[in-house]
């Protein structure tokens, strides 16, 4: 059983922009190696941050509309949101150490 939300166009707002708590959002396709590859990384994450960060998914081309609204030109991108607002962000293939880093930081 995941702890990610699978987000969508039509969900973002309510899960994303009016979270109570941060979240993350991974921008990914599913053709994209190296968003496989950190896939499992994000899945860790979402179950140790488990009540403290929201952790979502967003398959870019399913969602092309949220894609493009945050102008995301490379993927993975992952997004961190605080109080509905982007407030960091790290694109390419992210070391663990380093999400946790930022993640730590939006506690």
């Amino acid at each position: 059983m995941s702890n990610e939300i699978q987000l969508t166009d039509a969900n973002f707002e309510q899960e994303v922009v009016k979270s109570g708590i941060p979240v993350l959002v991974d921008f990914w396709a599913p053709w994209c190696g190296p968003c496989r590859m950190i896939g499992p990384v994000i899945e860790e994450l979402a179950k140790e941050y488990d009540g403290r960060i929201k952790v979502c998914k967003l398959n870019t081309d399913e969602n092309p509309e949220t894609a493009s609204r945050f102008q995301i030109s490379a993927i993975p991108t992952i997004l961190f949101f605080k109080g509905g607002k982007m407030v960091k962000d790290a694109v390419g293939l992210q070391p663990r150490e380093e999400l946790k880093k930022i993640m730590d930081s939006l506690l």
